[in-house]
């Protein structure tokens, strides 16, 4: 369904927007009527055509920034560039993140500190700055992508739940924090996805998580990316601090 007329000129920021899920959350959003930033360190050749579609048919349009958000330093400069060229930012989607499968006991520290980085104190400090400009607007939405990992836990991915269960108590915190302002601040959290996140497991570990969820399926992009956009519309005007879990069941 179309966007009305004032919600497509609200912009949107998407993390981690070139590819996989952030990918799928940027052209959806873009197809809904809002004028999408997707931010990342490359652009995908899938992004350049999707921009080009956007253009051509799309409610709204899709720009590409490009950012490194492990440099935490150069944050404040990114926002207020945005600002500047783009007008104040409507909604901030946290999506990006990377994960480094192996035992906790034997991963080098510079991985966990990278996730730890990408995955929790960036978003964190880009939230700081977007949401300033949100509670002088007197509006505003943030949707944090989370994971089932953060709170069912999975072999080989402690320090990748740790930082998605850290996603969760800053939602929870800072939709109290900012609801005055009238900025909602909720989460997704998806399970495992038909994309790259299972990209390399066997038939058999594949089979095993189906078989493990309600649906007996895995959840695709597109749904989450359907629960993302549903989180910044006008039907969820009084939803705010809590965590929408996209998994086909498998925590049922």
């Amino acid at each position: 369904m179309l966007k009305s007329k004032s919600e497509r000129k609200r912009n949107v920021l998407v993390t981690g927007g070139s590819r996989g899920l952030g990918f799928a959350i940027a052209q959806t959003l873009a197809a809904g009527g809002y004028t999408v930033i997707a931010l990342a360190r490359g652009k995908s050749k899938e992004m350049t055509a999707a921009m080009a579609a956007a253009d051509r048919d799309a409610a709204g349009t899709l720009h590409f920034v490009p950012f490194d958000l492990g440099v935490i330093e150069k944050i404040p400069d990114l926002v207020r560039g945005l600002r500047k060229e783009f007008g104040p930012l409507y909604a901030l989607v946290n999506n990006a993140a990377i994960g480094h499968a192996g035992a906790l006991a034997t991963m080098h520290n510079s991985k966990l500190e990278e996730q730890v980085r990408v995955n929790t104190l960036s978003p964190l400090v880009l939230t700081k700055y977007v949401v300033r400009s949100m509670m002088a607007d007197g509006a505003g939405r943030i949707v944090n992508v989370a994971s089932i990992i953060g709170f069912t836990g999975y072999s080989g991915l402690a320090a990748y739940a740790a930082t998605k269960t850290s996603m969760i108590g800053m939602t929870r915190s800072l939709a109290r924090e900012v609801g005055r302002f009238g900025i909602n601040v909720n989460a997704v959290a998806p399970g495992f996805l038909a994309t790259d996140m299972t990209h390399g497991f066997d038939r058999e570990t594949l089979q095993k998580i189906m078989r493990r969820t309600a649906l007996r399926r895995f959840a695709e992009v597109e749904d989450v990316a359907g629960a993302v956009e549903f989180l910044l519309g006008d039907k969820a005007r009084n939803i705010t601090g809590t965590v929408l879990t996209v998994d086909a069941g498998a925590t049922a």
